[in-house]
């Protein structure tokens, strides 16, 4: 187990890179093949995973497993569904377990209307508990939105009134208005598997609509495999197939697309070593 979190390059691809800014490799879906799922993914070019957190109280195992690795990267934070089981997380506490030198996000955060697994207060109060700690430690707050378009555009437009603060929309699939009003204030936006399929022909024309320096991919998995995997278990190297969808929406090559994102990655994520960067990003950024 490495500990001493001394970055390698990981930017010699015959390919280009691409980096998957959302995924769950904590989750019990890849307990039996973990090793096997590294490899794929270093197979196909996902130099990169940032593992997200769902619980606090399950911080120490995404911590073990982001420091096992040279390309893991995590955050620390309380999803919606799961603000009931952690009602008492505060802006301190998420602060400090922040400054780890693998944590380089909050979250994720936010409001899920569709499932309603916890009260609507007490995912408005917890997601603003997030938004403190983005905002005092200048990492980026990942944003989970699920049908609850109109009153996260709100928090969303109140809160940046307070103090802007880093963000991403992950796994976006909402309307074009959160996404316009995300951009407008700074926001970026991170388009899954949900991209690449059938009936998403709404969701990618408003992926046409975001600016190529605000775009990220990634999978959340072990959910929302992209097409041709859809029905599976996700996972990190699946990236590569929601990344030629989003190339083809933004009418771009695959290489274009994949250097814009990574190089995205690397901006939003600011605490991520610049050493991890691709040599050909790394020489004009």
């Amino acid at each position: 187990m490495r500990r001493d979190h001394a970055p390698r390059s990981v930017s010699a691809f015959a390919g280009p890179m691409l980096v998957d800014s959302h995924c769950h490799l904590d989750f019990p879906d890849f307990a039996e093949d973990r090793d096997a799922i590294f490899e794929r993914a270093k197979a196909v070019g996902v130099g990169l995973m940032i593992t997200i957190s769902t619980r606090v109280r399950r911080f120490d195992e995404i911590r073990s497993l982001a420091e096992e690795h040279d390309n893991v990267f995590c955050s620390v934070g309380t999803h919606p569904h799961q603000v009931a089981e952690e009602p008492d997380v505060t802006t301190e506490q998420l602060v400090a377990l922040s400054q780890h030198p693998k944590v380089v996000a909050i979250g994720e955060a936010g409001l899920d209307y569709f499932y309603d697994t916890a009260p609507r207060d007490a995912q408005a109060a917890g997601f603003r508990r997030h938004i403190a700690a983005a905002r005092e430690t200048g990492l980026p707050l990942v944003i989970h939105a699920r049908d609850a378009d109109e009153d996260m555009i709100a928090i969303l437009e109140e809160e940046t009134g307070k103090g802007a603060f880093p963000a991403i929309l992950h796994c976006f699939s909402s309307g074009a208005e959160l996404a316009r009003v995300g951009v407008e204030l700074g926001l970026y936006v991170s388009f899954s598997g949900i991209l690449t399929f059938k009936n998403s022909l709404a969701l990618r024309e408003i992926a046409a609509t975001i600016p190529l320096d605000r775009l990220l991919v990634e999978t959340d998995a072990p959910y929302l495999a992209p097409v041709p995997y859809r029905g599976k278990r996700n996972e990190p190297a699946h990236v590569v197939e929601t990344a030629k969808v989003l190339a083809d929406v933004k009418g771009l090559s695959f290489d274009a697309l994949a250097a814009a994102t990574t190089e995205n990655v690397f901006r939003i994520f600011g605490k991520l070593p610049k050493a991890l960067m691709p040599a050909e990003l790394a020489a004009h950024g």
